[in-house]
């Protein structure tokens, strides 16, 4: 019997994905968690669940691992979104990806024509655009976690990371200063499988579109 595979994370992506599998008639039969499971069977035999890394995501479902995954902006940008399809963004886990520096830093001295910054993120792609697109020169450092201690400890002048209350900057003395572009987890579909098994996606989609809260 064909089946489908969905690719996810856990954590906020996972819970805020609950009532969209429920609207589709889907319900794990495990909480990821609390299990150690990295397959998760679902009420439905043709209907499993995978559970993985937030940025490997794209590419379980690139190489047809997943049929289709939840992922970020963030992260498709990372990606560079190669043989996915992209139908729906979700409005789920919603956040922002925001320039930020450290208290007192004058930042719009720094980023005048001509001017170079260093800049730590983890979001090279999507970091590397957004100063191309003011024109600026910036040396970009390759971080995985902590970023707001890159300014505090002079490795950076700024961060580029997700943002939701803006607490963990205000804890550490940092401040935004530039909207990048708001962040959603969008719905990805590999596109062999969308040919393959649109009997079985296309309820699935169409369960989604109906259950997305604006």
């Amino acid at each position: 019997m064909s089946s489908i595979t969905l690719a996810l994370s856990k954590g906020r992506i996972f819970e805020e994905t609950l009532p969209l599998l429920a609207a589709a008639g889907i319900v794990p039969t495990d909480n990821p968690e609390s299990s150690r499971k990295l397959i998760i069977g679902t009420n439905r035999p043709d209907v499993r669940l995978v559970i993985v890394r937030a940025t490997d995501t794209p590419t379980y479902v690139q190489y047809g691992a997943a049929d289709l995954g939840i992922a970020g902006k963030d992260v498709l940008i990372e990606h560079g979104g190669a043989g996915l399809y992209q139908p729906l963004d979700l409005n789920i886990a919603k956040c922002r990806l925001c320039v930020a520096v450290q208290k007192g830093f004058d930042y719009a001295a720094a980023t005048r024509p001509g001017g170079r910054i260093r800049v730590a993120t983890k979001y090279i792609n999507a970091a590397k655009a957004h100063f191309a697109g003011k024109g600026m020169h910036v040396d970009l450092i390759k971080l995985y976690g902590s970023m707001e201690l890159a300014p505090l400890v002079g490795l950076a002048d700024a961060i580029v990371d997700l943002v939701s209350t803006g607490g963990t900057l205000r804890a550490n003395n940092l401040e935004e200063v530039e909207d990048i572009m708001p962040i959603s987890s969008r719905l990805i579909v590999n596109q062999a499988s969308l040919k393959l098994k649109r009997d079985l996606l296309q309820p699935v989609l169409e369960a989604f579109s109906g259950a997305i809260k604006p």
